[in-house]
């Protein structure tokens, strides 16, 4: 049962990994940061925008592609490194689902089977995260423990 502590590790790792490369990946992208040409967020936006779930969200998305492309690139990063490294982690993978669902209401949305689109399985992927936080090795164990120190000189 020790084990059990470490099961979402991996999980952890995988999603903290992806997200960073994900959002380092965006922004080293010149021509997805762009309003329009292959390969933009501009033209992935429009091309999505009949079949998604929400075309409100992409219409939002349109006033300012590029905007709206470094927001989730920095969102990705923000992501990716609270849950690796274990800061505010429940906060992080509340992000992360967030950034998930908005891209499976958008972008895959139409993709069928549904299991073929990954964005659900990040956001399923992200749930245990959110309940469970980073408990183990990461900065809030740290704080955690320094907590429970601090409490028992004032108590104990």
């Amino acid at each position: 049962a020790a084990t059990a502590r470490y099961a979402l590790l991996p999980l952890r790792v995988f999603l903290g990994v992806t997200f960073i490369y994900a959002g380092l990946d965006k922004l080293t992208d010149a021509a997805f940061m762009s309003d329009s040409g292959e390969g933009s967020i501009g033209d992935l936006m429009r091309g999505v925008h009949g079949s998604s779930a929400v075309p409100a969200f992409i219409d939002l998305a349109l006033k300012s592609p590029v905007g709206f492309g470094y927001a989730i690139a920095f969102g990705e990063l923000a992501v990716g490194i609270g849950v690796l490294l274990g800061i505010l982690g429940r906060l992080a993978a509340l992000g992360g689902a967030l950034i998930s669902l908005s891209l499976w209401l958008t972008v895959s949305w139409a993709t069928e089977p549904y299991y073929y689109g990954n964005d659900l399985a990040y956001l399923m992927a992200w749930l245990p995260l959110i309940l469970a936080g980073t408990p183990v090795f990461s900065v809030d164990a740290e704080w955690a423990r320094r907590r429970r120190r601090h409490g028992q000189r004032l108590f104990g």
